[in-house]
């Protein structure tokens, strides 16, 4: 049975993450199978997800089709209890001018973003125990994908770069209680309840006592996804491409770094976290997001 929006009270909202692509199978046409995957952004509170899927003809694929399959979606959304996304988070460069263009036909805003750890997952997820099923799978890419170009790190500006910096570790149970924090911006995920307790979590916390809010609101435009060592710079990779140099790490402590990132990559969900406060020793933040390491997908 259907509900009517008109029965259905739309309590939840969230932001959608979206992957419009071609998948390892061939259909009977012998083309290869194009879908359209959305889900929402999880929040640390949000105990559901909404998930939709629709798979599009190889002929069909283009913004018209893409713009009423996004209506179907909102309506399937709204018979849910969700109300309409206002942004959808894109991390496929390739199709980044597809979806903004049917998004802007539907009045949504399209942020390009790798903060799409929910979609991800559920890609991660399919690519394992789904495709392989499905009639017609092929266990190597229709075609070679593209490598991935890494643009060189970029310092931060001066002006948001901070007095100063600190490697840091926080436990899970201190980070499931962060939805309690005094945070101005903040990007705050759910964290699996399966993840070993006695893991740390490592981080990055930045100081300033002038311009702490400032950096802060301007990390959060960025949309910050991860932190990554390399060689002895340590990277915030944020946007669809964009890499920034946070600091330089001193050789002798640089594979100790790694390979606590590495552990929680492997052991914690890839989590890790970015902090920004005036002093070390006060209580508040003027930004806190917990990122997630989860590898390069194609």
């Amino acid at each position: 049975m259907i509900i009517s929006n008109q029965n259905k009270q739309k309590t939840k909202k969230a932001d959608w993450e979206i992957d419009f692509y071609s998948r390892p199978i061939r259909e009977e046409d012998g083309k290869k199978r194009w879908e359209l995957l959305i889900t929402s952004s999880n929040s640390i509170k949000e105990k559901e997800t909404f998930k939709w899927e629709k798979i599009c003809p190889a002929s069909c694929v283009n913004s018209i089709w893409l713009k009423e399959a996004l209506e179907e979606a909102i309506k399937a959304a709204n018979e849910q209890g969700w109300e309409d996304p206002s942004v959808l988070r894109c991390w496929r460069t390739s199709m980044k001018t597809m979806i903004k263009r049917a998004a802007d036909q539907i009045g949504l805003d399209l942020i390009s973003s790798r903060r799409t750890y929910s979609l991800l997952e559920w890609l991660i997820e399919r690519e394992k125990s789904y495709y392989p099923k499905q009639p017609g799978y092929t266990a190597f890419p229709l075609a070679p994908p593209s490598l991935p170009i890494k643009n060189q790190p970029i310092p931060l500006p001066e002006a948001v770069r901070g007095d100063s910096w600190s490697l840091a570790s926080l436990s899970i149970n201190e980070l499931r209680e962060s939805d309690q924090w005094p945070i101005e911006f903040s990007g705050l995920i759910p964290i699996k309840k399966s993840i070993n307790e006695n893991v740390s979590i490592p981080g990055i916390r930045l100081f300033s006592k002038t311009r702490s809010l400032a950096l802060s609101a301007w990390l959060s435009g960025l949309e910050p996804s991860k932190l990554i060592i390399e060689d002895n710079q340590i990277i915030l990779e944020t946007g669809q491409s964009d890499r920034w140099l946070v600091t330089e790490i001193k050789n002798e402590a640089k594979n100790t770094i790694k390979s606590n990132f590495q552990t929680t990559k492997e052991e914690a969900d890839g989590l890790q976290f970015i902090s920004v406060q005036e002093t070390a020793d006060k209580l508040s933040f003027d930004g806190f997001w917990m990122l997630k390491d989860l590898g390069d997908i194609q």
